[in-house]
């Protein structure tokens, strides 16, 4: 019989300060609580990137308080704001840079489908050169949309099996 405790990871009838755990659940809860964006404020959905620092949204409540503008050291892309053809290159470029297991939030229309530019010098959605795993709705979304994302990404990354995705990366 497996009961809701133990597959959050602990088991209270371990007695001995002694805790039992799958490796899938402490490696995902490791992830999910400490999860360093990589900001790419592309443009006006910045604003609202920075805004999710700030004391009134508090991004380090869960977690992903730690900005980090060098990929190797980041796990979470946000792309917020309007990818043309011209910075896609580096958008992947910077993707490609980041170490695995690595996930991508794209903030606001422009990032998600190009919002209302329909020109030839403007990326139709930013998931036709990374792999999209939230998208966050709004032109530009306010902070409590990319909080929510985040917490989207937690509960996806929360159910994934950490151990497999080690071996194939």
């Amino acid at each position: 019989m497996v009961t809701a405790n133990t597959e959050l990871g602990y088991n209270s009838k371990v007695e001995g300060g002694v805790i039992v755990s799958r490796a899938d659940a402490a490696i995902n809860w490791i992830r999910t609580n400490s999860m360093w964006p990589m900001p790419m404020g592309l443009a006006c959905c910045a604003i609202e990137l920075m805004a999710v620092g700030g004391a009134r949204f508090d991004i380090a409540r869960f977690g992903a308080e730690v900005m980090r503008f060098s990929p190797r050291q980041a796990d979470v892309m946000i792309v917020a704001g309007t990818v043309t053809y011209k910075m896609a290159p580096q958008v992947r470029r910077i993707y490609d840079q980041m170490a695995s297991p690595k996930w991508v939030i794209a903030m606001g229309a422009c990032a998600s489908s190009g919002g209302m530019y329909r020109s030839y010098a403007t990326l139709q959605g930013v998931d036709r050169i990374v792999p999209v795993d939230v998208y966050v709705s709004g032109c530009p979304p306010r902070p409590e949309a990319l909080l929510d994302a985040l917490m989207k990404l937690q509960s996806q990354v929360r159910r994934e099996p950490a151990t497999r995705r080690l071996l194939s990366a």
